[in-house]
């Protein structure tokens, strides 16, 4: 495995604890504030700032040489970022929140688990990303301690909060190809930025059209401690996130993302006192045994071509 490859499958397991902290937080953080749209775009906002200020200070440190140098979009590459904005950074989230305010958590970490499947396909026909039997094999084991740590496939029940968190699922794994490509000649920083700042207009926007613009302004003290804890876990997230997708494949990421259920689970059982069972305890172990699988796949890949090097 190439240093890149090895520092991108790092920076995804970075991004699966905070993905997994994450949830449990945003399992509150969503009940706190009666409108999830509000909620998300708030915490969106606060991540936003965060991504900008630490751009910000990077391009302050770069030399003149590397600013004349630094890269010019191109009309193709100015539409993708708009695209990311769109679909990932405003839709989705209003999808995924949405729902998670209506179905349950363990449900909704299944569905969004379920990612890899889509971003494995996508990735295939897209991306021109190879497909090995390694991949397949880990993809199954993460699936299924997946589905054992949610009760299993037969508890699963589709009410309307499961549907759109299927939803933005799907939306999202169009995202992350949608990135891996653009990485290829983009910057992290760029991308980033595109994705949280670019989404959350976005967001402010849909408020203000259906009127619930005074509800983001009006929004408690209590709602913006949320906004703020869970917005600077997500402007971390995406970070990593983003860093690991330009060093290594989406498909490769996306399977290492998967372990942040367990941090999930072992957060509802150290602070929530969730029984200990047998049957999260497998899922739990299931799902590590993949994302080891996942892990070995990677570095069974040939080197990637060239991507940008620089962090955020």
């Amino acid at each position: 495995m190439t240093r890149d490859r090895t520092a991108g499958i790092t920076l995804a397991l970075g991004a699966a604890a905070v993905s997994g902290v994450a949830v449990f937080v945003n399992s509150y953080g969503v009940r706190a504030v009666p409108d999830a749209t509000v909620y998300t775009t708030a915490k969106n906002l606060v991540a936003a700032v965060v991504l900008a200020v630490v751009a910000a200070l990077v391009a302050r440190r770069r030399t003149d040489r590397e600013r004349r140098d630094r890269p010019r979009l191109q009309p193709r590459q100015i539409v993708g970022l708009a695209a990311v904005a769109a679909i990932g950074g405003s839709i989705g989230f209003v999808l995924f929140f949405e729902g998670l305010a209506r179905a349950s958590s363990t449900q909704a970490a299944f569905l969004h688990k379920t990612l890899i499947v889509w971003v494995a396909v996508l990735a295939v026909i897209i991306l021109r990303e190879r497909l090995g039997l390694l991949h397949v094999a880990a993809i199954a084991v993460l699936v299924a301690g997946q589905a054992v740590l949610s009760g299993g496939v037969s508890s699963l029940r589709f009410g309307v909060g499961e549907w759109l968190v299927l939803a933005a699922t799907v939306v999202w794994s169009a995202e992350t190809v949608l990135v891996s490509w653009l990485l290829r000649e983009v910057p992290v920083r760029y991308v980033a930025l595109a994705r949280m700042a670019g989404g959350t207009a976005l967001l402010m926007a849909w408020l203000v059209v259906t009127g619930r613009w005074s509800t983001l302004v009006g929004l408690s003290a209590e709602g913006w401690l949320w906004a703020v804890v869970t917005g600077l876990i997500l402007a971390g997230y995406v970070a990593l996130w983003i860093s690991a997708l330009a060093k290594a494949p989406a498909i490769d990421v996306t399977a290492v993302l998967v372990p942040a259920a367990v941090v999930t689970g072992v957060l509802n059982v150290v602070v929530n006192q969730a029984p200990v069972t047998p049957s999260n305890t497998t899922g739990m172990l299931v799902v590590l045994v993949g994302a080891a699988l996942a892990i070995g796949a990677a570095t069974s890949r040939p080197a990637l071509g060239s991507r940008p090097r620089e962090s955020l």
